[in-house]
């Protein structure tokens, strides 16, 4: 008796599974402890790398996003990234094929989610694999694409440097992100002059080092929000004096509240 034919599976989270599915949008449901990391790779297709709770680090060779469950990032085909978990992380990724990617950006962005798209990734992560293109899944699908075609990038990428020396000190920088150093302190552990170290800092990220700085700041605080920590707590420990002068700096970087980032209760 011949063997009978495998079926697809319903859901799998294995990445691998959803690069070549015969649909426009794959959509895979993986959970995460805080402090997963999964080690920089790349994938056939594009994908929007969304969490519904936690938050992540998400990082190339040219750059580093972090993204809160309000934010989402946009990740180009057979573009080589890490991701690192700061908290517990409920983790829904949209793969879309190529040709459904084609009016999405080609580079990494952030992106916004609004409770409408929220609720359509959630309900696509709960369809089988090989979903009915032409029943009611196709109709999440076809709204999906439509919604995420009309999203407005973020300005939340920390540029990284080539150059060794100022990508061994920007690591440095992320690792303490509340140490108050001036230029000139950080240019001698490098052997160079503040001068010098302006020059690097401006030709290698597009930032001075102070903005480079602040939007390091700035991505931090939102991991440590996302993942519940205080607000006063968060200001403390990345240099702030006070909790209104953080508040101030974060709503002229991010556009909200540092409130706005931590986690809502069940019932809020």
């Amino acid at each position: 008796m011949p063997p009978s034919k495998r079926s697809p599976p319903e859901r799998s989270t294995n990445p691998a599974d959803y690069q070549r599915v015969p649909r426009a949008v794959a959509a895979m449901p993986k959970d995460f402890a805080n402090g997963f990391e999964i080690a920089p790779h790349s994938h056939e297709r594009a994908q929007l790398i969304y969490a519904t709770a936690g938050t992540m680090r998400v990082a190339t060779s040219d750059g580093m996003w972090m993204v809160p469950p309000q934010r989402a990032v946009w990740m180009p085909a057979h573009v080589r990234h890490g991701i690192v978990m700061s908290s517990d992380v409920t983790m829904r990724t949209l793969y879309l094929r190529e040709d459904a990617a084609r009016f999405m950006p080609d580079a990494c962005r952030v992106l916004p989610v609004s409770p409408l798209l929220r609720e359509l990734i959630v309900r696509a992560t709960e369809l089988p694999m090989h979903y009915d293109e032409d029943g009611p899944a196709g109709h999440v699908v076809a709204l999906i694409l439509t919604e995420l075609r009309g999203l407005q990038s973020l300005p939340l990428q920390l540029p990284m440097p080539s150059d060794s020396r100022l990508r061994g000190l920007c690591e440095r920088l992320l690792a303490a992100p509340g140490d108050q150093r001036t230029l000139g302190a950080w240019a001698r552990t490098i052997n160079a002059s503040a001068r010098t170290l302006a020059r690097h800092f401006q030709n290698e990220t597009g930032l001075s080092f102070g903005a480079w700085r602040q939007q390091a700041r700035v991505l931090e605080a939102m991991g440590r929000l996302g993942g519940g920590a205080p607000v006063t707590q968060v200001a403390l420990d990345l240099g702030y004096d006070s909790t209104s002068a953080f508040s101030a700096m974060f709503r002229r970087a991010a556009g909200a509240s540092p409130s706005h980032y931590r986690p809502r209760s069940q019932g809020g």
